[in-house]
């Protein structure tokens, strides 16, 4: 078995794969050392992927040496089955590269949008040519309702809802529909602007905040909310 590590701020994904290369028992802790602990010592585990764009985590670096678990540490310096023409990769969160794997692995030689809609917005794009030609960065959903109870004297803070107009009604209800509504516009731009330069562009959407927006974006997408884990899981295969 593989064992897949997606280490995050506040939670760490977990999940394993076997000869047929599909992800199965995927779990999600609280950066819990000891579920972690249980978790990998219930698997014979052949090898190992990190990606940590949380604190470093030394206990389960130390875990994994003791276990004896061969492990790639993922950064920009890992051998990848795509090209990457960021021109500073070092930058670039491993996270974000490993989900444009995970795209890649799914869609190969395609045109492929990749949206992460999460504490950030990301806008990455791979070509047909398997080559990753940068991305776009903006506040995620949660992070722009803070930024308008922050940065005003008045406006409150409020959260998502999945009931919202186009127009709001109410302060609490414009800034949910300017939020919410602001976001979907401009997620359906890049997609639409994308589809225009790009033929038979494949839109991926993943992230935190992935089926929110899945449900509300009238452009044909595909879903994958673990797609991190997917090229984790296709990256270690590749090292292998």
């Amino acid at each position: 078995m593989r064992l897949i590590v997606d280490i995050g701020n506040t939670f760490t994904k977990l999940g394993v794969s076997d000869k047929t290369n599909k992800i199965t028992n995927l779990v999600s802790f609280t950066n819990n050392n000891q579920q972690i602990y249980d978790y990998i010592v219930s698997y014979s585990i052949k090898n190992a992927i990190i990606s940590n764009v949380g604190s470093n985590n030394f206990k389960l670096i130390e875990l994994l040496k003791n276990l004896e678990i061969p492990s790639i540490f993922f950064n920009h310096k890992t051998p990848i089955p795509i090209k990457n023409l960021y021109s500073t990769p070092e930058t670039l969160g491993v996270d974000r590269l490993a989900a444009i794997v995970g795209a890649f692995s799914l869609f190969k030689n395609k045109n492929i949008l990749i949206i992460d809609a999460g504490t950030a917005l990301t806008i990455d794009f791979i070509n047909e040519k398997a080559e990753y030609l940068g991305g776009n960065i903006s506040p995620g959903i949660e992070m722009r309702f803070k930024a308008l109870n922050k940065f005003t004297s008045k406006l409150p803070l409020v959260s998502k809802s999945n009931n919202f107009n186009y127009i709001g009604n109410s302060t609490k209800n414009a800034i949910i529909s300017g939020v919410q509504q602001g976001m979907i516009n401009e997620i359906e731009g890049y997609i639409n602007n994308f589809s225009k330069k790009y033929k038979n562009l494949k839109v991926i959407l993943t992230g935190g905040d992935s089926f929110f927006f899945e449900k509300n974006i009238k452009n044909t997408i595909f879903a994958n909310s673990e797609l991190v884990l997917y090229g984790l899981n296709y990256i270690l295969q590749y090292n292998d």
